[in-house]
């Protein structure tokens, strides 16, 4: 039997009705959606703005500001290269993160860092949350952007973004958000958040691999630059022409999220917490890091004193498909940036794992999860 999958924060498995929509425009409605003078490819453009209209709704935008991408990824560095690129020549030079964000954040802003801007990482509280005054204090009018994610792809936690944005209104600033992970867990409406950039990828809303968007507010003095060259695709910033069965399958992902998300969030809510009293229970040292008030559902960030995660992940491989932290890290004999920026101890970061639920996560599961989790840490602990 396969492992129960307890890594949605990694990646999320297709739905099957995504895979449907998707099917047709591999095989019979093959066009080109560039393509201008036939049927073939008006079909395949309708589809592709049809999927647009989708995640537009999702996320309470207008279709005209939804950009298809490669992913989050290629989306984080559209948003923040495009914006420096395009103000290069002003006065705003100054560029704020957290320094518990996803690489594509991370390696970017460090990038741009490298060439001529100044860069500056804010703290997190212990809770894994920003602090507002650091955040007020740091800004000034040569900030351009505030690039912070709104849900942690390791910990969970949910940011305060439209306070973030409000603070940064003051000043000028545009705000970017890598939402990612909060997509799929989540109610977004971006004008809530008060955002100018928002990123999503299609792999992480049980859509396919290999598409994502990025979030463009209509607002005239936000300008972007492509950062690749190659064609007027996408409104002039992303280049190439735009894959048509993956654009509809994170169309039909954001359609089927929006249409039952409540339900799907309320039972995950309610598996998760079950999870974390019975491990508890039976771990009393058991530690949760990152806030547990402000997370996003089914996403646990889980240690055990005295027991390394790398050998709580091996002890249930056979068992459950969990993860030490992000998938983007594997390999990094490092513990998780994320976790330690809490202030962590190093040797209790190194206990770290992630388990995340998703939509389909059973009852069953959950009880068989809770016996594996609790048999793997007696057995590494000597005994709790």
């Amino acid at each position: 039997m396969k492992p129960i999958y307890l890594d949605y924060q990694a990646t999320t498995p297709m739905d099957p009705r995504v895979v449907s929509a998707m099917h047709p425009y591999w095989t019979l409605d093959f066009g080109n959606p560039h393509s201008e003078g036939h049927s073939f490819g008006w079909r395949a453009r309708d589809a592709v703005e049809f999927a647009r209209s989708r995640v537009a709704d999702l996320i309470g935008a207008d279709d005209d500001e939804i950009v298809f991408v490669s992913g989050a990824t290629e989306s984080c560095n559209l948003a923040l290269r495009g914006i420096a690129a395009s103000a290069a020549s002003g006065r705003r030079k100054h560029i704020i993160t957290l320094g518990t964000e996803h690489p594509a954040v991370l390696e970017t802003a460090l990038w741009l860092g490298d060439n001529g801007y100044d860069l500056e990482f804010l703290p997190v509280n212990a809770d894994g949350l920003i602090d507002l005054g650091d955040l007020e204090s740091a800004l000034c009018e040569e900030t351009l952007l505030v690039s912070i994610m709104l849900a942690n792809n390791e910990i969970g936690v949910i940011q305060p973004l439209s306070d973030i944005s409000s603070l940064c209104f003051d000043v000028g600033a545009f705000v970017h958000t890598d939402a990612t992970q909060a997509a799929a867990r989540i109610s977004i409406n971006v004008d809530d958040l008060g955002v100018d950039l928002l990123s999503l990828s299609g792999h992480k809303i049980y859509g396919p691999n290999g598409v994502g968007v990025l979030y463009v507010r209509n607002r005239p003095e936000l300008r972007l630059k492509p950062i690749m060259s190659g064609g007027s695709q996408e409104h002039g910033l992303r280049p190439g022409t735009v894959p048509v069965p993956l654009a509809v399958g994170i169309g039909e992902a954001c359609a089927i999220l929006d249409e039952q998300m409540q339900e799907e969030t309320e039972r995950i809510l309610e598996y998760g917490q079950r999870m974390l009293a019975e491990l508890k229970k039976e771990v009393p040292n058991l530690v949760v890091f990152g806030s547990m008030e402000h997370r996003v559902p089914g996403s646990l960030s889980l240690g055990v004193p005295g027991v390394l995660g790398e050998d709580l992940v091996q002890a249930v491989t056979t068992d459950l498909a969990i993860s030490t932290g992000a998938a983007c890290s594997t390999g990094s004999p490092k513990p998780s940036h994320v976790i330690s920026a809490l202030g962590i101890e190093p040797e209790l970061a190194a206990s770290g794992v992630r388990i995340s639920l998703g939509r389909f996560t059973t009852n069953h599961e959950i009880s068989a999860a809770i016996m594996s989790l609790c048999t793997a840490i007696n057995m590494l602990n000597g005994g709790i």
